[in-house]
């Protein structure tokens, strides 16, 4: 049980500093959840990468790694490299700079300023939190699994993930966006050094990455996870569309606007694909080689081939350090629920009313309620989904295809003065129908899934190849439907504004002044 100590320690500590920064806070709503837009340069960095350092990156990563090989990396990894810093230095610092303008506070406020137009904002939070609740999933069955693995199943799924469910809502209830960004901070130290050091011991343990590879090349069940023999071509094109959600999440454009200066976003640029190596290599690497360790697992149970792998080639105490590593990862569904938190707060309650009625102590304790609701929510879906979902695929199914969809909508908003609400309103109509057709369409055709390795299926013979089934997702001609869902939402964006009238004069003039103010 050694590891499992170790373990609850470092949830301690976690707590600990959420409850230290509810002591430094003040009792403000811009405190609450903007931290009072003070974070510096160093923190800043660390925590914004800390939100996007999540189940998804590790576990999810690595498990889809067990059964499609190496290339799982050029998918995401390579492609978001490039697309995040770039979106985060374009978009980042413009929502920054008018949310330190205007007071903004999410990108729902500004987007209903901007196209003036009220319903805009509603329909987007419940779209938003429709796509975001299965990220936030993701991360307790990520704790679940990770406590479950480490104690050799001695603590069960439902306590474990039980338990990470109750640390994050206690400091995101007590310390806020203060609290998160800490705790963010200190798990993303601690995952980069202890990730490397399990990174490193698995590796020698095992005799050498050399011999390691040398035999998965020698086994033709293995060989072809060395390549991109299981990723058909038009699926690796397809994710080259899905960075493009990084800053529409609510997590990442919120956590813009927490900056102190503009010259925060310059050291997150340059080393944010640095830091998303040090994370997703070893993931990646670690559950190809995890294929040749514990062969035969099924999608779900292949998401804790890591935790599989640190358990037996460490000793004790060391696979709880590196344990409690991992758990730093998997834990980052903090800032998705604070977020989530943020946006019901400001754009229904105090938007319809609520603020001005009760005050705004009320305000951040109605949030405080929420982060408690979404919690309990999270946590039922995910002893649901035990065993029956991989973590990469949900996200990539509901939250990252539907945010990627949505980003020509916050494109449009910030560079095009013509964009219209018309335009934003027919776009988000397309991704919340889009996404409801390719979840039925998943669903419906969960019998024809075919095992990792085999060819797609098609659903409906009498079409052909137009509805293919994949081991874990639907694809359109063998592309993946949030391609086809971005070129729509581009398209009805235009042609819609173009045909409808634009805002008023006053609002262009306020977005898109004749000298653009400098940043500070």
């Amino acid at each position: 049980m050694t590891p499992v100590i170790v373990v609850f320690i470092y949830l301690a500590i976690v707590l600990y500093i959420g409850i230290f920064a509810f002591r430094s806070g003040k009792s403000s709503g811009e405190d609450y959840f903007l931290a009072s837009r003070s974070l510096g340069q160093y923190i800043f960095l660390l925590a914004l990468f800390g939100t996007n350092m999540t189940a998804f990156s590790i576990l999810g990563a690595s498990g889809l790694a067990y059964h499609r090989g190496i290339g799982v990396f050029g998918l995401l990894a390579s492609a978001s490299a490039f697309v995040i810093p770039l979106t985060i230095f374009l978009i980042g610092t413009r929502l920054w700079a008018m949310g330190k303008r205007f007071g903004h506070i999410t990108q729902v406020q500004f987007l209903r300023d901007r196209w003036e137009c009220s319903f805009i904002g509603t329909l987007i939070f419940a779209l938003t939190a429709a796509m975001l609740v299965p990220y936030i999933i993701i991360g307790v069955m990520g704790g679940g699994q990770t406590l479950e693995a480490i104690s050799d199943g001695r603590l069960p799924y439902w306590a474990g993930g039980a338990l990470v469910a109750l640390v994050v809502m206690s400091y995101v209830f007590f310390g806020g966006m203060r609290g998160t960004a800490w705790v963010n901070t200190f798990q993303t130290l601690l995952f980069l050094c202890f990730g490397t050091v399990a990174f490193v011991l698995i590796g020698k343990n095992l005799g050498g990455f050399d011999e390691v590879m040398r035999k998965l090349a020698s086994n033709p069940a293995t060989a072809p996870l060395l390549t991109r023999a299981r990723i058909p071509p038009q699926e690796f094109f397809s994710y080259a569309f899905i960075p493009l959600s990084s800053i529409m999440f609510p997590h990442v454009a919120i956590m813009c606007m927490t900056a102190k200066k503009a010259s925060s976003f310059k050291k997150t640029v340059v080393f944010y694909p640095i830091c998303l190596l040090l994370l997703w290599l070893p993931s990646v690497f670690l559950g190809v080689v995890a294929a040749s360790q514990f062969p035969g697992l099924r999608p779900g149970e292949s998401d804790g081939v890591i935790l599989r792998l640190l358990t037996t080639n460490t000793d004790p105490l060391l696979a709880g350090i590196l344990g409690a590593a991992i758990m730093a990862c998997v834990m980052a569904s903090d800032s998705q629920i604070l977020a989530l938190c943020t946006m019901f707060t400001e754009d229904i309650f105090a938007y319809y009313g609520g603020k001005e009625r009760f005050g705004e102590t009320a305000q951040v304790w109605t949030g405080r309620a929420f982060v408690v609701g979404v919690t309990l929510v999270a946590y039922a879906a995910a002893i649901q989904l035990k065993d029956k979902a991989g973590i990469f695929e949900l996200a990539i199914r509901f939250a990252f295809s539907g945010f990627a969809a949505l980003s020509p909508v916050m494109l449009a908003a910030l560079f095009w003065k013509r964009s219209t609400k018309w335009g934003a309103l027919a776009a988000v109509l397309w991704v919340a129908a889009t996404m409801a057709g390719s979840w039925y369409l998943h669903e419906a055709s969960a019998t024809l899934a075919p095992k990792p390795g085999q060819p797609a299926a098609q659903i409906f013979p009498a079409l052909g190849d137009l509805f293919l089934r994949t081991p874990g997702s639907v694809t359109i001609y063998g592309y993946l439907p949030v391609m086809f869902i971005c070129l729509g939402s581009v398209a009805l964006m235009a042609v819609v504004s173009l045909l409808t009238r634009p805002p008023s004069t006053e609002t262009i003039e306020k977005y898109f002044p004749a000298q653009s103010p400098a940043l500070t």
